[in-house]
């Protein structure tokens, strides 16, 4: 009768602790609330701090967010600094000199590890700093899902064949999308982030000078007086936003420029170009209402893709390297 009582206990004790394991394994909006409850509330003090100060801030954080989920999932791989055993992807094409914010995610990182050291990973602050930012600058505001843990590892090669790039035609970024578990819905909604933030004239100077069909002719014009067309160093990293309209706050002003042929880069003109995507321009260009929740909705899905959970990946002490 005691064996049997003792295997009885034993089985509820392996239960339990199975159960445990595989809620740990699911993302949750409440995963701090006991080992670190002012953990938001100390993010998002920083982020506000930090787009008050610089509002292009807030598209940088939501770029940072995406360009970290499309290379092995949301494991804050993007902050990881070369090593002897590390290629950062910080170095990679689509990153290189144009993604920003990693001292806003280690000013983030630094004080939340005063309150609790060890128990909130890089990987959901770069989460939560992405919709902070986005609610800072008018933009929407979602529950973010939490219990992601950092990778010990990084891929450059990967940053480099898998980010989508300012050439990339519609058929291509549909596929980049969809390789992550995101429609063509979805790659229509996250790009409008668009709607704030600069880009590098090197990224669009071929789009303002071809004379082409598909853009404005007083809209190049007036971008072209920022971007000069001769390719140095110094013209190559000016500076323009990508909506000339209201380049600061978070609207919908992204999508009626694309109707207007007045998108910046071609990977965004293309999204209304007579394909499959038109129709979802011309709904968000009418529905700014809806445009925001659907953002909402894929930046969690975005935030799905591939977390390390559990047992998997670290609690990094440092974003930007291994413990």
């Amino acid at each position: 009768m005691a064996y049997r009582t003792s295997s009885i206990t034993s089985s509820l004790v392996t239960l339990v602790l199975l159960g445990t394991i595989l809620c740990d394994a699911e993302l949750s909006s409440t995963f701090y609330d006991s080992a670190c409850p002012i953990a938001l509330s100390t993010i998002r003090t920083v982020i506000r701090s930090a787009v008050s100060a610089e509002r292009r801030m807030a598209a940088s954080l939501i770029r940072l967010h995406f360009h970290d989920c499309f290379v092995q999932g949301c494991d804050a791989s993007i902050l990881l600094d070369d090593s002897s055993s590390i290629e950062s992807e910080k170095s990679a094409l689509q990153n290189a000199n144009s993604i920003r914010g990693y001292n806003i995610i280690d000013q983030a990182k630094s004080e939340v590890e005063k309150l609790c050291p060890g128990v909130v990973s890089c990987a959901d602050i770069v989460a939560v700093a992405a919709r902070d930012a986005s609610f800072a600058v008018g933009g929407p505001s979602w529950t973010v899902k939490l219990g992601r843990r950092d990778s010990t590892t990084a891929s450059k090669s990967s940053a480099t064949s898998d980010l989508p790039r300012f050439t990339d035609d519609l058929d291509t970024l549909i596929s980049r999308f969809n390789n992550k578990g995101l429609t063509a819905r979805d790659m229509v909604t996250l790009s409008g982030a668009h709607t704030i933030g600069q880009a590098q004239c090197f990224t669009f100077r071929g789009r303002i000078y071809n004379n082409a069909s598909d853009i404005d002719a007083g809209f190049a014009s007036t971008r072209q007086r920022g971007c000069p067309s001769v390719s140095n160093d110094d013209n190559d990293k000016k500076l323009a936003s990508l909506d000339l309209v209201t380049p600061n706050s978070f609207d919908n002003n992204y999508f009626k420029n694309l109707i207007q042929k007045k998108g910046l880069l071609q990977s965004d003109q293309v999204l209304f170009s007579g394909g499959s995507t038109d129709s979802i321009v011309s709904e968000y260009s009418n529905k700014p209402t809806t445009f925001k929740s659907d953002f909402a909705a894929a930046m969690i899905k975005m935030g799905d893709i591939q977390p390390l959970t559990a047992s998997a990946g670290i609690i990094r002490k440092i974003c930007s390297s291994i413990n």
